[in-house]
């Protein structure tokens, strides 16, 4: 019995030196693939070169980041609203040959064109807007179009 015992354990004992040896010459293959060609000193070069990438990374990160955020505030005071009323103001002659244009951006600022047409004159008048409210008294029709213009 002790010699079957023996035989069983120098067989178990064998199998696992066969399954280590190919385990070390499978690592042994993968460790040879990754350093193909390679020395440390290049390893060293491509992590600093990569460090040396994230880093560039960052810095062209945060500098759009910026402009970004000035295109943001342009973006604001640009015109983002428009709208077009045509009308007439003297029901008993012409047709709707008079107008008002509402102009404003993000904020509400802006102006209102309007125009007054007769057959006897055409009058233009500019009206400034400052937070959607303008000092200057607005017609009905400068009024919507004020509205419709809003974002």
């Amino acid at each position: 019995m002790n010699t079957k015992l023996q035989m069983a354990f120098f067989v178990l004992t064998g199998i696992a030196i066969i399954v280590g040896a190919v385990w070390i010459v499978v690592t042994e293959k993968r460790l040879k693939r990754f350093f193909l060609g390679k020395k440390a000193k290049d390893l060293e070069d491509t992590i600093v070169s990569l460090e040396n990438n994230v880093v560039q990374l960052n810095k062209t990160k945060e500098n759009m980041e910026k402009d970004i955020a000035i295109i943001n505030a342009k973006l604001r005071k640009s015109i983002r609203g428009l709208e077009t009323i045509r009308f007439n103001p003297f029901p008993d002659q012409g047709s709707n040959q008079s107008f008002a244009i509402g102009i404003l951006n993000e904020d509400g600022d802006g102006v209102v064109l309007s125009s007054l047409y007769s057959r006897e004159r055409m009058s233009i008048f500019a009206k400034p807007i400052k937070n959607n409210k303008s000092e200057h008294e607005l017609s009905t029709e400068e009024k919507e179009a004020l509205k419709r213009a809003k974002v």
